[in-house]
């Protein structure tokens, strides 16, 4: 186990070193932005790893177990030899224990990490993009467009001019900010902070949040943040009913609104709704300029009229968590400004591109067909016509071992291409014919026999075989005497002539 001072040691060369390595690679030219990005992450990486180095550090010299002083006390005090000596015996005792243990030097680690950085090319990839955002090129909002083309009450907009919107959320209406629209913005955050993390590793996104907040809340208190005013002008905006009395100069003016819109206002307040259009008028009119304690108690419905307070805080806290969930969407989609705008021009190339030269596309495809119908096709290698009447890629005419050649002397010297050729040839009415013509039988025995001279002396050998195993009477049949002697039938006869049976 290595000592408080050198484990102090080990530490300060590794904080050395990581500075050292964080130098070279900010100075490293980056041409490109798959190359900035993975640098930034290289960067990130060995920030953290000095970060850490450093919080060790500093818990070694805070020595709170008492381990450094007692150890720089033992070195300085009396008898440093003797302690010299004891560690120098504890350094042998462990190499005889583990004679084979390898002590690999800092500076090998940081050797890699540079071979690594020198090393790396444009298909490197250190995080995960999808396709449509191109290594941190471009946005992928399309699972946001599809959850705010959803929300309950908003026009339908392009992908393109859902791009130029999404960040200007004050210009949506408060009465449209429904739980859709908190979800849409839950998922919008919740992508931007990952895109921002995986573009931007350096950025310390938390200390930004924190900030974040701390404007905000002055800004919510003052009633400066946009989209969200502070009303004022009455007991019906205070409660949080959005409906602005001042442009009402008499209850006959707010008639006009019907009896839907009259009702909903009245009960946001906790009044008396019932009655005809009239009534309903008088009693929001009575309302203007007035606190909800400043009401008469006989607006209010029963059971009502202590609930106004509960229900406009409520009703603020889920405006204030919208509010702050906006805030935070404008400020991570500040870091992605030029994204953004290339974003937009990437899906406006694409649809161009998309509506115009795909017709260009296909009346020059079809022309280039018509011309290659009259034309023969270039065939230098001589390969074999696909379905189209053009050469198959050589790739593919080599893939299926069309390069190779094999000649069967069976039948007539032929030439099949590939091993699926030859196998299949085997079956065929060629080598049947050459099979019959030497008076061979065309069985599995003679598979993958392509020389006469082979097949006749496997033929030869195989009718061997089989008069070998042929029934011969002579031998095998078997006669018994009256004493009960078995014999064949060639000894038997042989026995009897002589009259010895």
């Amino acid at each position: 186990m290595d000592t408080i001072l050198e484990q102090q040691r080990r530490y300060h060369e590794e904080r050395e070193r990581l500075v050292d390595c964080l130098t070279k690679e900010a100075l490293q030219k980056k041409n490109s932005t798959r190359e900035q990005i993975n640098s930034d992450h290289r960067m990130r990486l060995l920030l953290d790893r000095h970060v850490e180095c450093s919080e060790r550090l500093h818990s070694l010299y805070e020595d709170k177990d008492g381990l450094r002083k007692e150890e720089v006390a033992a070195l300085s005090g009396p008898n440093e030899m003797g302690e010299f000596y004891a560690r120098l015996k504890q350094i042998r005792d462990f190499h005889k224990k583990h004679p084979n243990e390898i002590s690999v030097p800092m500076s090998i680690e940081f050797e890699e990490l540079h071979k690594l950085r020198e090393q790396s090319d444009d298909t490197a990839a250190m995080v995960d993009f999808t396709d449509e955002e191109g290594y941190g090129k471009y946005l992928d909002l399309h699972h946001c467009y599809n959850k705010y083309c959803n929300i309950k009450g908003l026009e339908k907009i392009s992908y393109i001019t859902f791009l130029s919107v999404f960040d200007k959320l004050y210009d949506i209406a408060k009465e449209k900010k429904n739980s859709q629209y908190k979800d849409y913005l839950y998922s919008l955050l919740d992508y931007l902070h990952s895109y921002v993390e995986r573009v931007k590793p350096l950025l310390n996104l938390s200390d930004e949040l924190l900030e974040l907040t701390k404007n905000f809340e002055e800004q919510w208190t003052a009633g400066k943040f946009p989209g969200w005013p502070k009303e004022a002008g009455g007991a019906l905006s205070t409660a949080g009913a959005h409906l602005d009395l001042s442009p009402f100069s008499s209850s006959s003016e707010l008639m006009s609104l019907g009896l839907d819109r009259l009702k909903s206002a009245l009960l946001a307040l906790g009044l008396k709704c019932g009655g005809t259009l009239e009534e309903r008028a008088h009693r929001l009119f009575l309302t203007k300029g007035k606190s909800i304690d400043e009401l008469d108690a006989s607006l209010f419905a029963k059971n009502k009229s202590k609930g106004g307070t509960g229900n406009k805080s409520k009703e603020g806290e889920k405006q204030k968590e919208l509010a702050l969930l906006e805030a935070q969407v404008y400020r991570l989609s500040e870091f992605l400004t030029e994204q953004k705008e290339d974003t937009k021009e990437n899906v406006q190339r694409k649809q161009a591109r998309k509506d115009g030269e795909e017709d260009e596309e296909d009346e020059v495809s079809a022309s280039e067909s018509d011309e290659e119908d009259d034309e023969v096709p270039y065939n230098p290698k001589n390969l074999p016509l696909g379905w189209d009447g053009k050469p198959i890629p050589y790739w593919l005419y080599k893939l299926h071992g069309l390069n190779i050649s094999y000649t069967c002397e069976i039948c007539a010297n032929f030439t099949y291409k590939g091993p699926k050729a030859f196998q299949r040839h085997f079956a065929e009415w060629r080598h049947a014919h050459g099979m019959r013509c030497l008076g061979i039988p065309n069985t599995a025995h003679f598979a993958n026999v392509t020389s006469i001279e082979d097949a006749l002396k496997l033929w030869e050998k195989l009718k061997e075989q089989k008069n070998g195993e042929r029934w011969q009477a002579e031998t095998e049949e078997e006669y018994e005497d009256s004493q009960g002697n078995v014999f064949n039938r060639k000894t038997f006869n042989d026995l009897k002539k002589q009259g010895l049976l």
